[in-house]
């Protein structure tokens, strides 16, 4: 259960056997105040342009860079859920970006991305640990983005989990978070507690959650709880901060610090 779920449901539930308006003002109403807390709990968290933050490469081969900061700030169109300074990458499928009208959708397996190694950015404690919802198939088509625009609303419902898919949130110390979604179900090999390496797999790339086509969504973040937090922007060692469309390639072993 997600708090905003879990919010909605017991409004629901007191509003039944209300007279009406009641019945449809008291879960409004309660809804409501949880999205101002949610609002008000952010806003009142001082927004400062913090130090950019040096990490390694969160993968390992030959990706490509989208939706970053070297391009625009905030990268992905809003500085919600600590998204003022992520960054997409996957690996190239040699298809557009939008491909096109037909196939509607394919499937995950279909992307070279799904199923690649996805590695820890430094020494750090796992904080969160989701790995539970399914790889859907992709929305990277024009009739899959309009698909997506509707699903991203209804998964927004749920709270920040179902936008993230499964994911994993790393505490790299000094109050800085590092942020991984759309992992691969299943795939995910670290649990809350556990300490981590810089170059230490923690998961597998997927396509869960609220994604088109399988890749890497990665932030840094100044709070544990994406609701709360402000984005960090970062620079991967040996690779700085890929523009859109940037291929780049990280050697194996590259992440990992010397012995």
């Amino acid at each position: 259960w997600s708090v905003p779920a879990f919010v909605c449901f017991i409004a629901l539930d007191l509003s039944f056997g209300l007279p009406h308006p009641f019945a449809l003002v008291v879960p409004l109403l309660l809804i409501g105040l949880y999205v101002a807390a949610l609002v008000t709990g952010h806003l009142a968290r001082p927004r400062t342009t913090p130090a950019t933050v040096e990490v390694v490469p969160p993968v390992e081969g030959t990706w490509t860079g989208l939706n970053g900061p070297a391009d625009r700030v905030p990268s992905h169109g809003t500085h919600t859920l600590g998204q003022t300074y992520a960054i997409d990458v996957l690996i190239d499928s040699g298809r557009p970006t939008i491909d096109g009208w037909w196939p509607a959708t394919r499937p995950a397996t279909d992307f070279p991305s799904f199923g690649a190694p996805i590695l820890s950015v430094g020494e750090a404690t796992v904080v969160r640990a989701s790995d539970g919802q399914r790889d859907h198939r992709s929305r990277n088509s024009y009739p899959g983005l309009l698909y997506l625009f509707g699903e991203g609303i209804v998964r927004s419902i749920g709270g920040p989990g179902r936008i993230l898919g499964n994911h994993v949130i790393l505490d790299l110390g000094d109050g800085v978070h590092a942020a991984y979604a759309h992992l691969k179900r299943g795939s995910v090999v670290v649990r809350e507690g556990d300490r981590v390496t810089a170059g230490q797999r923690i998961g597998a790339c997927g396509n869960s959650g609220n994604s088109s086509e399988p890749h890497l969504h990665f932030q840094l973040m100044d709070h544990p709880e994406p609701e709360l937090a402000h984005g960090v922007p970062f620079r991967w060692t040996g690779v700085g901060v890929p523009a859109n469309g940037e291929s780049f390639t990280i050697e194996p072993g590259a992440s990992c610090p010397p012995s």
